[in-house]
């Protein structure tokens, strides 16, 4: 059975068994600390997930935090995010040099926890953007291009961490050798679409003369495939390159190769690293 669901569930019920396998962000993996196995990174969905506030507050958080100690006011974040954005406050050298080991206090319309209340968390159910600076003096938000933060005014102040979508499957699922083998089918599927994305298959023929020296300069994923065409002393070499390797190699095919054809493929799956079930 496949079902979508909110990404922020996903890691939970595949950690719980409810699911063998899920596709959520390594952002709402981090924030829910699940502990399942992460099979692959899918490339898409890519954010980045940032600390940010008004104009005036644009310094180094460890900065910010001494300031805001010396000033004697709390400091407010608003986030959906509220174990990642305390792990990234622990994490600062000023947090730990003014308040130890003290985690900040998050706050939930249903229950409080933490020790620091001098840095406090708050749970946002969106628009945490539009928080600063009634509700919140920071927020901890995803972006993508920058503009929605700037709309609201808000300027980035520290990156936090990265996200994409990753393929996640439950420990005991892998642990069971049947279901192992499919789920490894579907990682080689998955993997075989993102790395086509990324690569070019091309064809072009050369003549016997010129052969090896084409080799020495064509990139390949393991070699190129070469064969002899039906005529006398002509071959027809085929291989994968980045796709970015195009226009690098397109002078090294101009002098040595003849009737190139480029061909983006539908998959390329890496078999040998996905391993055997």
């Amino acid at each position: 059975m496949i079902k979508i669901l909110r990404p922020q569930e996903i890691p939970k019920y595949v950690e719980q068994g409810l699911y063998d396998i899920g596709i959520t962000g390594l952002d709402w993996l981090e924030e829910t600390g699940a502990k399942v196995q992460k099979l692959a990174d899918l490339e898409y969905g890519k954010v980045r997930l940032v600390l940010a506030g008004p104009p005036e507050l644009n310094k180094d958080p460890n900065k910010l935090l001494i300031d805001f100690k010396k000033d004697g006011r709390k400091l407010r974040i608003a986030t959906e995010y509220p174990n990642i954005t305390s792990s990234f406050f622990l994490n600062l050298k000023a947090y730990k040099d003014i308040y130890g080991q003290s985690r900040p206090t998050v706050i939930t319309p249903w229950y409080t926890f933490g020790e620091n209340h001098n840095v406090e968390v708050y749970l946002s159910f969106g628009a945490t953007e539009a928080k600063p600076p009634e509700e919140a003096d920071l927020v901890v938000d995803v972006t993508e291009t920058g503009t929605t933060l700037k709309e609201n005014g808000l300027v980035e102040i520290a990156e936090v961490m990265r996200s994409s979508a990753v393929l996640i499957a439950n420990n005991r699922s892998m642990e069971d050798q049947l279901k192992k083998e499919k789920i490894l089918d579907v990682v080689a599927l998955l993997k075989g679409v993102v790395e086509a994305r990324k690569k070019l298959h091309i064809f072009i023929n050369v003549n016997q003369e010129n052969l090896q020296e084409l080799l020495k300069e064509l990139p390949a994923l393991k070699s190129p495939t070469v064969s002899k065409l039906s005529k006398e002393g002509w071959y027809a070499v085929n291989t994968v390159i980045d796709e970015d390797q195009l226009l690098k190699v397109l002078p090294v095919l101009r002098k040595y190769a003849q009737g190139l054809v480029v061909h983006k493929p539908s998959s390329i799956m890496p078999l040998e690293e996905i391993g055997i079930a």
